[in-house]
């Protein structure tokens, strides 16, 4: 964005969005404050998030707004709607009508395994979407997970999220960082683990893993300090000594597997309906704190429409953009689709150039046709009372020390919807598009693994398996190495790309017995192998081949 751009008008002026009626502030930082708000239309309850004052970063706010667009999913706040103006920029959230789990944590300790368990799950398929999307939060703490009063949990607040790879600087929570996140390493998914178990450990025991009072105590006791998983009990061990390894490749690589070891674990030591134990005493504990839901525990009424935002014109003239508006908008409306369709526009700013000095619009709200869902279509409703963090050095406090990171290239239409319908909260009609005739591609052919060979070999300190894979080459594949150990019951995965084009992969792989006696590994493909596939190697530390006679 011009530098104009996010200069323009007053920067301390309470600038608001006018379709929406504001209630009150749920939070405010140096950068903004988050609005508990209704849709004037609609009734719908949403949090606007606004961004203003000396600190505003716009670059990462849009960042943040483009990702979360990018995001279906139950378990995360859903984005409405992003815009943008000289006075500054909003994004209306999801209101999820729910507490943090930090304030809950706070009120009442430790949440028992059973709560600690579920809150865990769903916030971690939050987590799944994000990844599968191939962004990493790089923020999962308490304060960014809110608990609904029925005992659901939603994941919020990506604003310091990157793309898979990206370094985006060192950014996070100190309290819940990952050792690579204090190296400046590029951000992956089982960084998001490591938080994620952190946050887990916490609901455990009431406390965060490591005790350090200085940002130099906490990042030695990240990268160095023992697991203090005996504090935790014992039946859940195993995930918080897999969740908060010191390497990513000893922990689950992303948050579906976590998943998928979280439910194992859980019923094998709390039988099948742990969750909906774990639930109803979540539900229990926020029904106890009815003063921290936005509502003060009523309930919330209206529904949700489609929306889309444009500016509308000053002095019956129609608002003119300078020529780097004209590249971000395409024209009068963008829409990015994100759960509900969420408008984007940009005015050029007085003094900008090739802009037209004019008195600054006002952002005006096109409904299109409204599809309210069912009540339980969402179980909770909001977005994270956190808004707009400050940034911070603080190890004991909740914001993150956030990074500067430049957007991704928005993925945009250059054309609005056609209205069905609609109603308009501007005086000048919308103009009608027809939609372009869609395209349809024909599927691509699906990959055929022809076959996994490979051979184990050891030392006494490693095991190593190496082989190939043989493909067709038609389409990318993942050949998946599963280890485990006589030491713990929980599966390591190591994956390796298959790439479209490439007939014949090598792999090599280890693993350090540690305290394991054997290590065992199972090598599948997706899709599977006609030969080879679940072939099964297991080596001994104590043998003769690992430990030749000298």
């Amino acid at each position: 964005m011009d530098d104009s751009i996010a200069k323009a008008g007053p920067q301390d002026q309470r600038w608001e969005l006018p379709d929406y009626e504001h209630d009150r502030e749920l939070g405010a930082g140096a950068a903004g404050r988050v609005v508990l708000a209704r849709h004037r239309a609609t009734g719908t309850p949403v949090a606007v998030k606004y961004l203003s004052g000396p600190a505003a970063d716009h670059e990462g706010f849009r960042a943040e707004a483009e990702l979360l667009a990018a995001l279906h999913s139950p378990y995360i706040a859903r984005l409405y709607e992003y815009v943008e103006s000289p006075y500054g920029a909003a994004i209306v959230m999801e209101l999820v009508d729910g507490i943090s789990l930090r304030d809950l944590l706070k009120a009442e300790g430790a949440t028992g395994p059973e709560a600690a368990l579920t809150v865990l799950k769903g916030s971690l398929l939050g987590l799944v979407a994000a990844h599968r999307a191939g962004v990493v939060h790089r923020d999962y703490k308490p304060g960014n997970v809110l608990v609904a009063a029925d005992g659901s949990s939603k994941l919020v607040d990506f604003g310091i999220a990157v793309r898979v790879g990206d370094t985006g600087g060192i950014a996070g929570t100190p309290a819940y960082m990952a050792p690579e996140q204090w190296a400046g390493r590029p951000a992956a998914p089982s960084t998001d683990v490591y938080a994620a178990t952190a946050t887990f450990f916490e609901c455990l025991t009431g406390a965060k893993p490591y005790s350090g009072t200085t940002l130099i105590e906490l990042a030695v006791q990240h990268t160095e300090a023992e697991i203090p998983a005996e504090q935790a009990p014992e039946a859940l061990r195993p995930l918080i000594l897999a969740g908060l390894a010191k390497t990513p490749e000893q922990r689950p690589d992303g948050a579906a597997l976590l998943i998928e070891q979280l439910e194992a674990v859980a019923g094998a030591a709390y039988g099948p309906d742990w969750e909906a134990r774990g639930r109803h005493r979540l539900a229990a504990l926020v029904a106890l704190l009815p003063g921290l839901l936005p509502y003060g525990g009523a309930p919330s009424v209206g529904s949700t429409s489609f929306a889309t935002t444009t500016l509308g014109a000053t002095a019956g003239r129609p608002a003119r953009f300078g020529r780097r508006a004209k590249l971000l908008s395409a024209g009068i409306g963008v829409v990015l689709v994100a759960g509900a369709l969420a408008g984007v526009a940009v005015a050029g700013a007085p003094g900008s150039a090739g802009s037209t000095a004019m008195a600054a619009p006002k952002a005006t709200t096109t409904l299109g046709a409204a599809v309210a869902p069912a009540p339980s279509d969402s179980a909770s409703a909001a977005a994270s009372a956190s808004a707009v963090p400050t940034p911070s050095a603080s190890p004991s406090g909740e914001p993150s020390a956030s990074a500067t990171m430049a957007p991704p290239v928005p993925s945009m239409s250059k054309k609005p919807p056609t209205p069905t319908g609609s109603t308009s909260a501007s005086a000048s009609p919308s103009p009608t598009v027809a939609p372009p005739t869609p395209t349809v591609t024909p599927p691509a052919p699906p990959l055929q693994v022809k076959y996994i060979a490979g051979s184990a070999t050891c030392s006494p300190s490693y095991m190593t398996v190496s082989g190939t894979v043989d493909t067709d080459g038609a389409a990318d594949g993942t050949l998946t190495l599963t280890w485990t150990s006589s030491a713990s019951r929980l599966p390591v995965t190591h994956t390796v790309a298959l790439p479209k084009g490439q007939r014949t992969v090598k792999f090599s792989d280890s693993m350090p017995f540690g305290n394991a006696r054997t290590l065992t590994v199972r090598l599948t493909s997706t899709p599977a192998a006609t030969r080879g596939q679940g072939s099964t190697f297991t080596l001994d530390s104590s043998s003769q081949t690992c430990n030749p006679i000298r």
